[in-house]
């Protein structure tokens, strides 16, 4: 990922998709020669969209920046609101802020509710895969452990994903990563208080042990545009013996239709960078992906 230089075409291909997610808005078409603003492009028109969703004013998104009230500080901490990126600093321009990665043939926040970053977390919960008789099922091409983790459908395009969640202003991350898993995956919303105090018990020891961090920063996402754009923190909380995770009921709830159990291979079709993520965790954990012989990663 490179900074507002310009990004390698590999990490922004979702963010020039057309339609637009939730809409018939078709985007200005950016060839990849002209993705960087140090790239001059003195034609380019991009069209203007922000959902009605969003202008209706909820409390999660920012009023327009023509508002008279609204002097958002960005590149720092606004009262609650987090608008710094993970990727370092952003330029603004003509009062709005420009996506990093680059030109994305739309202006205004399309479906996002904050001008510049808008916070996400991704929760990856894993578990070795195991036979009947609870030993660790190697895979027959490669060798390697299979790791399996929990996949939501997601409602709105039924592809499968990661159970995550936008961070709510003044939250912790860790706060978000553990509410996000609980809502979409477990269903918490819908429990009992009394069932809710059980899950909550179970997801404190999976999430206060050990993690990895697996990824910070600017996520390609069919929702960015050039004034708006989704970030990330993918963090693996792996449950080694598995016994954590027995003891929870997997529950589709909130945004997701569905949940289950994924084997990780890269025979997956997942949401925006999710393939990207779950790669990572498959080499940190040193487990199956891939029954090619491995080429060796340099740099990850």
């Amino acid at each position: 990922m490179s900074g507002s230089n310009g990004a390698k075409q590999d990490s922004h291909n979702k963010a020039r998709t057309s339609p637009y997610p939730g809409s018939k808005v078709e985007r200005s078409q950016v060839p990849n020669e002209k993705v960087g603003w140090l790239v001059e492009w003195q034609e380019y028109n991009p069209v203007e969209y922000t959902a009605v969703s969003v202008l209706a004013g909820p409390k999660w998104a920012d009023p327009q920046i023509s508002e008279s009230n609204f002097s958002p500080k960005f590149n720092e901490k606004d009262g609650h609101v987090e608008r710094k990126s993970q990727n370092g600093l952003y330029e603004i321009e003509n009062g709005r802020p420009r996506n990093p990665a680059g030109r994305t043939g739309l202006v205004g926040r399309g479906l996002l509710g904050r001008w510049g970053p808008n916070h996400a977390v991704d929760p990856i919960i894993t578990r070795w895969k195991r036979d009947s008789s609870g030993n660790k099922i190697t895979h027959p091409v490669s060798g390697k452990n299979i790791l399996q983790f929990v996949a939501i459908q997601r409602k709105d395009c039924g592809e499968w994903a990661i159970p995550g969640g936008m961070v709510d202003p003044g939250e912790k991350i860790s706060a978000t990563l553990k509410r996000e898993f609980g809502e979409e995956a477990l269903n918490l919303l819908q429990k009992s208080s009394a069932e809710k105090r059980e899950i909550e018990e179970q997801l404190q020891k999976l999430f206060s042990q050990e993690h990895l961090v697996i990824y910070k920063g600017y996520v390609d996402d069919p929702r960015n545009t050039d004034n708006a754009w989704m970030e990330t923190e993918a963090v693996n909380y792996h449950d080694e013996t598995g016994e954590i995770m027995d003891s929870l009921t997997l529950e589709a709830g909130d945004d997701a239709g569905r949940v289950k159990w994924v084997d990780i291979s890269d025979k997956l079709k997942l949401y925006a960078s999710h393939s990207q993520f779950i790669k990572l965790v498959a080499e940190k954990r040193e487990a199956h992906w891939s029954e090619d012989s491995d080429p060796g990663c340099p740099g990850l």
